[in-house]
This record gives C-alpha cells, structure tokens and sequence, in this order.
C-alpha cells in the first residue's frame, strides 16, 4: 500500500526546494497548487468562482487571477469559499493521479494548505517545512515582486509554525540545501525501515 506523505509549511519557508528533492531522489511528488491552477481552467471550477464571486473576477470569460488573489487573501471567509470549490476537484486528481503511482512505496502530497483543508488526515505522515520568518518575507517579495505588508496579510490567513509543527511527524528547517538534504535522507531512512517492518 502506497504511503501518502504530507508536506506543508508556510508561504516562502521553501516547500518547493524540498519536493523537488524529493523528486529528485524518485519519490513522485503532487504539487497541489500546480493542479489547482490547472484546475480553474475548467469549465466546472470556473462557472462555480463566476457564482461565488460574481463577474468583477472575469474579463469576458477570462479568469483574473490577480484581482482573484487580491479579494481572497484579504478575506479568510472568501478564501475559504474558494478553497471549498477548487479543493474538492483538486482531492479528486489526486485520487486518480495516485492510482497512476500505487507500484511506489510512498507518494508526496504538497500542500500550503494541508492543515487548514483538513486534508492532513489522510496523509500517513506529515512533513513541515519551516525557515526564519524575515527569510520567508524576504524571499516571497522577491519572487512576487509584493510588499512586505501583503505577504505578512497571507501569512496571518495560514497556522503558524508551532501549530503547523505540534501536527506533524517531521520538521524540515530550510536553513540551507545542505540542512535540507540531510532531514531528507533521515526521513526517507525511517520511512523505508518503517515500511520493511510493516
């Protein structure tokens, strides 16, 4: 049986560094928030974001992401309603997506929002990955080019570290790549020992 590894952490604290080293040593990683872009591109997703949030979202029948972006993290009622329509298809993807990758002892589920969707609960084991916080400020206005008040807005809508941390099975401090690929090994060491013993 397939184990499903949740990984999570808060916005900038390097969970992409992390998945893409597990990628990198095989482990097949589902990046949530790739297929939940790829995801309000259906017609499905997009009709039920035009009910939710009205027609100020769209140009003609495009979806504006941005002005999308800018009502929900400035609102965690609206974020909530929008997790709660692109959520559920993303659960169904990943459903088939892990069929695909039942022959590999352990899948990685990647996820801003592991814990604050609930889907932490069907995950065997849950990685964090948390860094300084003025290094997470600092490298989300630089990838998005944003202010400092709009990414401690997104941080504020997101658990903390400790609550994030009290839940999981693993902590993975984004110190440096090496700290990064030393957590890793240990935590694929005790999943392949834990898996030969089951």
């Amino acid at each position: 049986m397939t184990k499903i590894i949740g990984l999570t952490g808060g916005i900038g604290s390097g969970k992409t560094t992390v998945a893409n080293e597990f990628s990198s040593l095989g482990i097949p990683v589902y990046i949530t928030d790739l297929e939940a872009k790829k995801m309000m591109q259906s017609d499905f997703v997009l009709n039920r974001i035009k009910e939710e949030f009205g027609n100020i979202v769209f140009d003609k029948d495009v979806l504006l992401r941005e002005k999308l972006s800018e009502i929900v993290f400035n609102d965690s009622e609206k974020l909530a309603k929008l997790n709660g329509i692109v959520h559920p298809a993303v659960k169904q993807h990943f459903k088939k997506w892990l069929l695909d990758h039942q022959n590999n002892p352990f899948v990685i589920y990647e996820s801003a929002i592991l814990f604050e969707s609930g889907s932490y609960k069907e995950c065997d084991y849950v990685v964090n990955v948390v860094a300084p916080l003025e290094l997470r400020i600092q490298r989300v206005i630089e990838r998005d080019k944003t202010t400092r008040e709009k990414v401690l807005e997104r941080i504020k809508n997101q658990w903390n570290d400790e609550e994030k941390s009290s839940k999981s099975d693993f902590i993975v401090e984004n110190t440096s790549m090496e700290a990064i690929k030393l957590e890793i090994v240990k935590i694929l060491n005790f999943l392949r020992i834990k898996q030969t013993k089951s």
